[in-house]
């Protein structure tokens, strides 16, 4: 059985390498770790020049872009609403979630939130490539955790079944 030790790195397009590593460090201080540029795909050995950025987001955690000046501009999958696809970052607390958001609305990013999950708050905010990106502090308990890790497989099977959302974990965004 394969044994994954933990995410080496997500790699997203950007328009910009050096555009979207200054932002990253401005806004996020991510400094960048790595630059890779070739004329050629490695794996497939195709003519393509690419810029691939990597950015240390914390404890191991890497960030990377691409930025693939031959190809057609970007755009966003149309099909899918703007909310779903999304990177979330970690924060230690709700206090340094809430210092974010007011230093990331100082440098000009507009910033949706904070919104209460019950077991996170999270803020919502786009990067200069159009990537939508969530800071969330966790806030949930032990016992909420193990409640929705106890449901997990049986929402998964209900979903696959009949596609209406299983309300066992409905509490997640009730308020008493």
């Amino acid at each position: 059985m394969i044994k994954i030790d933990r995410i080496h790195h997500v790699a997203y397009r950007c328009i910009d390498a050096k555009e979207t590593a200054q932002w990253y460090k401005e806004k996020l201080n991510m400094d960048l770790v790595l630059s890779i540029a070739e004329d050629e795909v490695p794996s497939t050995k195709e003519p393509d020049p690419y810029m691939h950025i990597f950015l240390n987001a914390g404890n191991e955690n890497v960030l990377a872009f691409f930025e693939i000046p031959n190809s057609p501009d970007m755009g966003r999958d149309e099909s899918t609403p703007i909310w779903v696809q999304h990177l979330a970052l970690r924060v230690n607390s709700v206090d340094d979630l809430l210092k974010a958001k007011i230093e990331l609305e100082s440098q000009g990013v507009k910033v949706l939130g904070p919104t209460d999950h019950t077991i996170f708050e999270s803020i919502y905010f786009f990067d200069p490539n159009g990537h939508r990106l969530e800071l969330a502090a966790n806030t949930g308990t032990a016992e909420q955790y193990k409640k929705l890790n106890s449901v997990a497989q049986i929402m998964i099977d209900e979903w696959a079944e009949t596609k209406v959302a299983p309300n066992h974990a409905a509490w997640l965004h009730k308020k008493d």
